[in-house]
């Protein structure tokens, strides 16, 4: 047995592969941690649109980071170029690294072209938040929404993201829709690849 009980030595940090490593978190310290992100936030906004937003910012810096790794790990530092393709990338790949399970669905609007919908039954940041009835439409979504939007614009697929809540009947909590709506220069040049 060739090199059995040799643990190769580095002489730098950055020497050393990226190797997948341990990929769960515990579910309790994610929450503790977005709901403290979530707490933070609040005390430094004066509506929920703000708030929101500043999710949906916190959001897209993950997205931009977990699209570097995800490329370098998994695809030899290759990007998708077409549509579908980036799409497809979230749906799956991302939404498993992230959440892990693929995302409930991926549908394309039918009232206009630019518009594509991921839809999840109970999306994790949703799960241990209860919404004060003052702050009514409050959804945590958006800092998925913003981890969405990070990957895509990283991509080169700019898009603006936001989180719905959508009822279900015979449900008590509502479905967690991601609606994207991609940029116009992104339309032509899928046209003009074909």
């Amino acid at each position: 047995m060739i090199g059995v009980g040799k643990v190769k030595q580095y002489s730098n940090v950055l020497d050393k592969p990226l190797s997948k490593g341990k990929q769960e978190v515990s579910l309790s310290a994610f929450a503790f941690l977005f709901s403290e992100l979530v707490q933070y936030n609040q005390t430094q906004v004066d509506n929920i649109a703000e708030l929101e937003r500043r999710l949906e910012d916190a959001g897209y810096s993950v997205g931009a980071r977990v699209l570097e790794l995800l490329c370098h790990r998994d695809k030899g530092n290759r990007r998708e170029t077409r549509l579908l393709g980036i799409l497809s990338f979230v749906h799956s790949t991302v939404w498993k690294v992230l959440f892990g399970k693929v995302a409930d669905s991926l549908e394309k609007g039918t009232e206009h072209e630019d518009e594509y919908m991921i839809s999840e039954k109970e999306l994790l940041v949703n799960r241990f938040i209860s919404i004060p009835k003052d702050m009514g439409t409050f959804n945590c979504g958006a800092f998925v929404a913003g981890i969405v939007r990070g990957v895509l614009d990283s991509a080169g697929f700019p898009a603006v993201v936001t989180a719905h809540f959508v009822p279900i009947e015979g449900q008590q909590r509502p479905r967690t829709t991601i609606l994207i709506k991609f940029a116009e220069e992104v339309l032509k040049r899928e046209a003009r690849l074909g």
